[in-house]
């Protein structure tokens, strides 16, 4: 039977070292695909560990794709193709959804808005008095193209600490939104590029491409997200993918997949990936999922992440991390662009991050939207809604997918719960092509739901299934 040392785990907790143990393991072909591990009971037992550490370490495993259980026969090792790993490049250090108004819904399951609450306002006045304090010449200096260089090193560490990603400030670009980024981009890689979104996802990336009258293609997804085949028959050169949580969908990329994707990406020079972390922190259950860049080997993942969704949906700075031949090509062509965040907003949050602030807020933020899911989730349990609903992808992020199942057409129960005050976006919507097979799947974006009004909602939305 498997053995550990636990005399010396360092800061990470029980279930934290047994999980990096078994996926070390796993990667190392220590253990080999199809093996079974050891029952949940037996294993702790062996190891002088309680049942639930276990669990803990086999259900982040599973999430991301390492093990998969069999009911009643236990748990076993994934089957993955390890994709060629091409020597890693030298890294050289160089220096060179919008919501407006006030909403007239009880509930508007379609909004990305943050609750004023959640903003940590007298943290960020003392942080904006502090920069102003200590930070006016500095203020005062147009900040290079890439923004300013102690916010870059702000988030660079963060990122080591937190996702185990090891890149330089000068590969992290700063940007006000990831629509802003997305152009540049564009303008980066060439027009005259295949670019591909995920079908269903979400629905303004594709029409940002669009609008930039670039050849865009949407790739069907399975249960393991996008399809790689579909990539080849596409001739897809730049693939936009969210592998962490997929947006509506609340898929999470197996390991097996991401391996697959990365070797799509590295048979040609011309093909990138560009991996939307948008939400990577919220996950509510274990630990964040590790992103695709933190796996890539041949420098083909060009990183995204925003501060929409972790500070406030009207903060509108995002950034991406370029792959190094990329970086060095961006301070080449685009250069000439000025930073589109103020220096103020930035010295602001490099200084919130540096001061453990921003870790503080991550934290709070998982426990009030976990405690927010669970709140509504038990609530349609105990409420006549139960018997028409059904819920899934409701792990990570603010959003789970919610299926009714009722005689009535998608189109009038929307109406009837209009009508209630409740506002709902179906999941067959975010397809670029009808798909009547999709009926009575909703998208449910919980941020802005107030908490006290959730039994109500729920009560009204019951009155509309029967």
């Amino acid at each position: 039977m498997l053995t550990y040392n636990f005399t010396n785990i360092g800061s990470d907790s029980l279930y934290e070292y047994l999980y990096k143990c078994i996926k070390n393991d796993i990667l190392l072909g220590s253990i080999k695909a199809g093996e079974k591990l050891p029952s949940k009971r037996s294993f702790a037992k062996n190891l002088g560990i309680s049942v639930i550490t276990v669990e803990n370490a086999y259900e982040q495993l599973i999430a991301e794709g390492y093990i998969y259980s069999i009911p009643k026969k236990g748990f076993y090792v994934t089957d993955f193709k390890q994709v060629i790993e091409i020597e890693k490049k030298t890294f050289v250090k160089e220096m060179v959804p919008l919501t407006g108004g006030e909403n007239a819904y009880l509930a508007d399951f379609t909004s990305n808005q943050t609750e004023s609450e959640l903003f940590p306002f007298t943290i960020w006045t003392r942080t904006i008095r502090e920069v102003l304090n200590e930070n006016q010449m500095q203020l005062m200096i147009n900040p290079p193209c890439g923004g300013v260089f102690f916010l870059r090193e702000a988030i660079a560490k963060h990122l080591k600490e937190f996702r185990g990603m090891a890149v330089l400030p000068e590969q992290i670009i700063v940007g006000a939104g990831t629509e802003y980024l997305y152009g540049l981009l564009i303008q980066l890689l060439g027009n005259e590029k295949i670019y591909a979104v995920e079908n269903p996802g979400y629905r303004k990336i594709g029409k940002i491409y669009q609008s930039y009258k670039v050849l865009c293609k949407y790739i069907d997804m399975d249960k393991e997200g996008v399809e790689i085949s579909k990539l080849e028959e596409n001739q897809v050169d730049i693939a936009h993918i969210s592998p962490s949580h997929h947006y509506p969908t609340g898929i999470v990329m197996p390991v097996s997949r991401r391996y697959e994707l990365l070797g799509w990406a590295s048979k040609s020079e011309n093909r990138y990936i560009i991996e939307d972390d948008y939400d990577s922190e919220l996950r509510l259950s274990g630990q964040p999922i590790p992103t695709l860049q933190s796996m890539d080997v041949s420098d083909k993942v060009i990183y995204m992440n925003t501060f929409t969704k972790t500070l406030a949906s009207t903060v509108r700075i995002s950034y991406m991390i370029l792959p190094r031949e990329l970086f060095q090509q961006y301070y080449k062509k685009l250069s000439f662009y000025s930073c589109t965040v103020s220096n103020f907003e930035q010295y602001t949050l490099a200084k919130f991050i540096e001061e453990g602030y921003f870790e503080k807020h991550i934290n709070r933020l998982r426990n009030y939207y976990h405690n927010k899911r669970n709140t509504i989730v038990e609530t349609i349990k105990k409420s006549r809604l139960n018997q028409y609903v059904s819920i899934s992808g409701e792990e990570a992020g603010v959003h789970f997918l919610m299926k009714i199942e009722t005689k009535k057409p998608q189109e009038q129960l929307m109406e009837n719960a209009k009508a209630q005050g409740i506002k709902l976006s179906p999941l067959s919507a975010y397809y670029k092509e009808n798909r009547e097979e999709i009926q009575n799947t909703y998208v449910m974006n919980y941020s802005s739901i107030e908490l006290e009004k959730i039994e109500m909602v729920v009560t009204r939305l019951a009155k509309c299934c029967e």
